[in-house]
């Protein structure tokens, strides 16, 4: 199964698969409205906006994993992040990023970038692994990387 393949479900609640965003490359961070980190919404919007026309594609993935800094519904979710950041990137609905209930996609993303020493496990809100046009995980960078310092390594995948 390629990472086009897995099944997601958007915030409104539409399913649908990853393949919508092939021959994009793609952002994918697990977020939390509430978590210290939050402040990256900013960054990683302004990236969005910077390459969304030139084939890139922020993807969030809420989760309420890691201290449960995540708000209730997936419309609170939606609203936290528009009134609060400004974010216009696609988001999904809420997620669990590891142990048996992980999404398949963060199962995928993290066998195929683990962290550091190997592990599998998201330490913290606002991992994020960038993804080439074909699908291929790229790299993994941890929350406290900031999306501003992951630009350089955008443009080189889309040759800008």
């Amino acid at each position: 199964m390629s990472l086009f393949d897995i099944e997601v479900k958007t915030i409104q609640g539409q399913v649908q698969t990853l393949e919508p965003y092939r021959g994009q490359v793609m952002l994918i961070v697990n977020t939390a409205t509430k978590c210290g980190f939050a402040p990256q919404f900013k960054g990683l919007q302004k990236l969005h906006d910077t390459y969304k026309d030139q084939g890139f594609s922020v993807l969030g993935f809420p989760s309420s994993q890691f201290a449960n800094q995540e708000l209730g519904t997936d419309e609170e979710v939606a609203q936290a992040c528009e009134l609060n950041f400004g974010v216009s990137f696609p988001l999904f609905s809420k997620i669990d990023v590891n142990g048996k209930t992980a999404h398949p996609l963060f199962k995928h993303l993290t066998k195929e970038a683990p962290g550091l020493l190997g592990s599998k496990l998201i330490k913290w809100n606002f991992t994020k692994f960038l993804v080439d046009q074909e699908g291929k995980v790229v790299k993994r960078f941890g929350p406290t990387d900031e999306p501003e310092s992951i630009e350089g390594q955008i443009r080189e995948l889309l040759g800008v």
